[in-house]
């Protein structure tokens, strides 16, 4: 229970105030949950289309409200990762100054603009998504649960970009090995139920194929120009992940 908690605490807006325990097994556990703290996200925002469907929004409404419910539930904190992460990759500073503009709070001109230019497209392909069709709506839930088991993967494989911050501390508590296992196997049992939902198999082959691929590239460009994995780095996949895989659901369906 503790180890849901505290994928709550860190990953949600949701308020949870008391100090809970974080030995190995709690962290591996909230690291298990995470998939599940995204579909419970996916399924919040569904509910906010369809609400905005009931009462009658058109598909722009419908997506700026649901946008706007998706960024209230994790609290902005992966989009931050994505302003942080735009900010030190275009600085074209070495790996040490690309870490400190990391750690720092204030955002500046390519953070900025890499938010736009993110939220722009969130909200346009949201957009395309709900006017196709509702089926594309279902799959809503699916894609954070993927996303974030796409990062968990990403995360317990990659190494520290350094030996300090959240994510030193989580690598070193981590039991890796039945983490990966568990999340591969929550992964693969959720392309089969999108396979049975959606009765089709080419989906979830093409969402697993693009998961891959994507996982070894933007692992290989981190340990390249960062020398490893970060919190912003984390939450700049999710959020980059989610993109991805809904062009590809509006691209199969």
């Amino acid at each position: 229970m503790n180890g849901i908690l505290l994928a709550l605490q860190f990953f949600t807006s949701i308020p949870v105030r008391k100090e809970l325990p974080m030995e190995r097994r709690h962290i591996t556990v909230m690291y298990g949950t995470l998939p599940f703290v995204g579909a419970w996200i996916g399924l919040v925002t569904t509910a906010s289309i369809l609400i905005s469907d009931w009462l009658g929004f058109g598909s722009l409404l419908a997506s700026v409200l649901t946008l706007v419910v998706g960024i209230a539930l994790t609290g902005g904190l992966h989009l931050d990762g994505v302003a942080d992460t735009s900010d030190a990759y275009f600085s074209y500073r070495d790996q040490n100054r690309r870490h400190e503009i990391l750690g720092d709070p204030r955002i500046g001109a390519f953070g900025t603009l890499g938010l736009i230019v993110f939220i722009l497209l969130k909200l346009a392909l949201l957009q395309e998504l709900i006017a196709m069709s509702h089926a594309s709506v279902y799959v809503l839930v699916a894609v954070p649960f993927f996303a974030r088991g796409a990062m968990v993967i990403y995360f317990v494989t990659t190494q520290p970009a350094k030996e300090s911050g959240m994510a030193y501390f989580f690598l070193e508590k981590l039991n890796r090995s039945p983490l990966i296992s568990w999340t591969i196997v929550c992964m693969v049992a959720g392309l089969f139920a999108i396979g049975i939902v959606l009765k089709t198999a080419v989906l979830p082959i093409v969402i697993a194929s693009v998961i891959g691929l994507s996982l070894l590239l933007y692992r290989s460009w981190t340990v390249r120009n960062f020398g490893g994995v970060t919190g912003d780095l984390s939450g700049a996949f999710i959020e980059g992940m989610e993109v991805v895989l809904w062009i590809v659901v509006l691209s199969s369906l």
